[in-house]
């Protein structure tokens, strides 16, 4: 099953009333939506109430508006409530359209934390997968690295 997939599932079943649904939606997205709000605002305060806000309603609404993708959905929402929160902080207007311009800052410091980020999770998982059985990597290895289907692998390893 893809990610988006069960990002959907997971959504679906919040829809539904699974409020355990709704709790792995929040663990799941809060940490992407705090790299990517970080990136329009840089008062950590306001970014998390942010956050906080959006989840708040949608637990209130559940609305029962069609999502294709889930992680888009929450960019989009979050995108759109640091806009709203700056530019009520600027002038307390709060109808002003969203601006294709937003600032987003990439800064050399949030690369080297990303790699960072990225190279303590690789090592993460190289040690996880040193710690499985060999036919298990090479599964992992088939279907990961040389892009075999399940059945595919399934075949090849006679299992």
């Amino acid at each position: 099953m893809d990610r988006r997939h069960s990002d959907i599932e997971l959504w679906n079943a919040f829809k539904a009333g699974d409020d355990a649904a709704f709790e792995n939606l929040f663990n799941k997205f809060y940490r992407l939506l705090y790299q990517y709000g970080s990136k329009f605002c840089s008062d950590k305060q306001v970014l998390e109430d942010c956050i906080q806000n959006l989840f708040l309603e949608l637990w209130q609404s559940k609305s029962q508006a069609p999502v294709v993708s889930v992680k888009v959905y929450f960019l989009k929402a979050i995108k759109y409530k640091i806009y709203r929160a700056i530019t009520n902080n600027k002038n307390g207007n709060k109808d002003l359209p969203l601006p294709d311009d937003l600032a987003f800052e990439f800064s050399h410091e949030s690369f080297i934390v990303a790699r960072e980020e990225n190279k303590e999770h690789l090592d993460r998982l190289v040690t996880c997968l040193q710690q499985l059985p060999n036919r298990q990597r090479e599964i992992i290895y088939l279907k990961i690295y040389k892009d075999l289907g399940y059945e595919e692998v399934a075949e090849l390893m006679q299992i």
